[in-house]
């Protein structure tokens, strides 16, 4: 079913750290009259990034999260800058927090946090043709890399470490998109 988008009838905002919060004043296609918020982020964007050592080992980093306060098991990600591309910014991310450059690049889609109430949109970049390089990043310690096998993905996600859904879904993605090139 297709549906028109709802009809914005006025938009009023404030700062909220590194989002701007915004309240949506909608008309809905039936008549309903309804306010919104959403956060609205305010920079170029991020990158998850899966890096493959070789063509069944994924390098994930173990990293302090303050929102759960503790270390959690991930992938590379981080901020697009002002003027990268996603890849650039993957390929930036990587050397700063794996210590690996790639030599092949590739963006397979977008991942939202929660659509409903947030329009920050993360490119999802698999990174193959790995090579030592380090680049300094503004992480407060250096960061643990884990190698781990695709075909163990079962096990990884039953860790308690490892609960962040943009990681979990990329995974999964990375692995079926592999295995559709492989059958091609």
């Amino acid at each position: 079913m297709s549906r028109p988008l709802p009809v914005i009838h006025g938009i009023t905002e404030h700062d909220a750290g590194p989002y701007r919060m915004e309240r949506l004043d909608l008309e809905f296609s039936n008549g309903e009259r309804r306010l919104y918020e959403r956060l609205h982020s305010r920079g170029h964007g991020a990158v998850a990034v899966v890096p493959l050592l070789d063509a069944d080992t994924v390098l994930l980093v173990r990293e302090y999260a303050a929102g759960v306060h503790r270390y959690e098991l991930g992938l590379v990600k981080g901020r697009i800058d002002a003027g990268e591309t996603p890849e650039q910014a993957a390929n930036r991310e990587l050397m700063e927090e794996a210590g690996y450059g790639a030599r092949e690049l590739r963006v397979l889609r977008r991942l939202s946090l929660a659509p409903t109430y947030m329009s920050h949109q993360t490119h999802l970049v698999l990174a193959r043709g790995l090579y030592p390089q380090r680049l300094p990043g503004d992480e407060p310690e250096e960061l643990e890399v884990v190698p781990w096998k695709l075909a163990d993905l079962g096990q990884l996600i039953l860790r308690e470490e490892f609960s962040e859904g943009r990681s979990i879904a990329a995974l999964f993605l990375v692995r079926e998109w592999l295995e559709q090139q492989a059958h091609g």
